[in-house]
């Protein structure tokens, strides 16, 4: 397991702590859609604070352009439901980087780090100019782990002491749990949007899993390497043969990668788009695809229930949309109902598990997106690593201390 600074080994009594966390969360009409990932962060704030710390914020949201504010992008519906779960009042600062004045219990919240030139650079004075702000630094913000970023990488360089949050310990130890010794056997369901964010996850995954399940417009491609029309349906045509590839060393292994056999269209994309079942060899040049068919959908609950542990990132469709969320919600209850230890991740993940009233049933729902398949391919997380690297750091001091 990861050797890791943990809040409970520092004296925390009267430090400045800069906290990093990932609220970048769904805003809608100025409003947090969903609050998952700022509950999930409510423990590690819970802890500092009890340990009579004065408390710095800061997280991203979305991907404004650097160095200039974008009330777009503010973090001001973060606060105000920050504010609402903590049951006090959690300031929003807008200039934060010259220095924050607190006192003893204070917390605040920093605007939006991606207002910040160089953020995603990780621009080394940036960095060193977030670690000033700080005795302690807390990585809490798994989602972001696999960023090599100011906020993320460079700060806990520069920091006294650098530490891993309660979430990020919890995370790693759930999916090291996957990837060391699963109980087989082992499925995946990855889904989403796009093949080529998540194509080197897909080829590492169809090697360590019993069974690789793929859905959402990534399901799109794969049928479209198979020959079949997809008409107007999203797809990744430059990356078909590496489809192709998966699917063909899938096979030789002995596998394979079920692909939908019915599916759910419609002429346009849009909430109010007429939804019409088709078998797959009736897909027309117009269509598009929208979600897996009840036929598909039942044979994939069916491959869940067989299942020991399941892997479960990204939509089977366009759920957000009632007549297009059918295939993603049985795949959701049947993972709810399964037996088998279940682990999920990712924002959309995360909104439909939300939506469809199962976070209680899944083993253990990850905040992580990005990081989450980074970590299941076998990446080392550079977050991680540098934590580990100012804990080796910390225990030379400490161990120099005791002579």
């Amino acid at each position: 397991m990861f050797e890791l600074i943990k809040i409970s080994d520092l004296d925390l009594s009267g430090k400045r702590v800069l906290i990093r966390e990932d609220y970048n969360v769904p805003i809608k009409d100025g409003r947090v859609e969903d609050d998952t990932r700022i509950r999930a962060s409510l423990p590690a704030i819970r802890q500092i604070l009890d340990a009579g710390a004065k408390i710095i914020i800061m997280s991203h949201l979305g991907r404004p352009k650097e160095g200039a504010y974008d009330k777009k992008y503010s973090l001001a519906p973060v606060a105000a439901c920050l504010s609402k779960l903590l049951g006090r009042e959690i300031p929003l600062i807008k200039e934060w980087l010259d220095g924050v004045d607190l006192k003893l219990n204070d917390i605040v919240l920093c605007e939006n780090v991606r207002f910040q030139a160089g953020e995603k650079a990780n621009d080394d004075d940036l960095a060193r100019r977030m670690a000033a702000l700080c005795n302690v630094y807390v990585n809490d913000a798994f989602a972001t782990a696999h960023r090599t970023q100011a906020s993320t990488y460079g700060v806990a360089k520069y920091a006294p002491v650098a530490c891993a949050g309660p979430l990020l310990i919890a995370e790693l130890k759930a999916l090291s749990r996957v990837l060391k010794k699963p109980a087989k056997p082992l499925i995946a369901i990855v889904g989403g949007s796009k093949v080529s964010t998540k194509l080197t996850v897909l080829e590492s995954l169809s090697e360590k899993v019993d069974q690789l399940i793929v859905g959402g417009g990534i399901a799109n491609t794969f049928l479209k390497a198979v020959g079949h029309n997809i008409g107007n349906s999203l797809c990744e045509h430059e990356l078909v043969d590496a489809a192709k590839k998966i699917l063909k060393t899938t096979k030789q292994r002995g596998s394979d990668i079920p692909l939908p056999t019915d599916v759910v269209c419609a002429k346009e994309f849009n909430e109010k788009a007429e939804a019409t079942v088709k078998m797959i060899d009736e897909v027309e040049d117009n269509d598009l695809i929208m979600d897996v068919g009840p036929q598909t959908a039942a044979h994939i609950a069916k491959l869940v229930g067989q299942a020991a542990t399941i892997v479960w990132n990204g939509p089977l469709g366009v759920f957000e949309f009632d007549q297009f969320s059918n295939g993603t919600r049985i795949l959701a209850e049947a993972i709810a109902n399964s037996n088998a230890y279940s682990i999920a991740g990712g924002g959309d993940t995360l909104s439909a598990i939300s939506r469809f009233g199962i976070t209680e049933k899944i083993s253990y729902v990850s905040t992580g997106g990005g990081a989450f398949l980074e970590f299941l391919e076998g990446k080392k997380l550079p977050a991680v690593s540098i934590l580990e690297e100012s804990a080796r750091a910390w225990s030379a001091m400490e161990r120099a201390r005791e002579y």
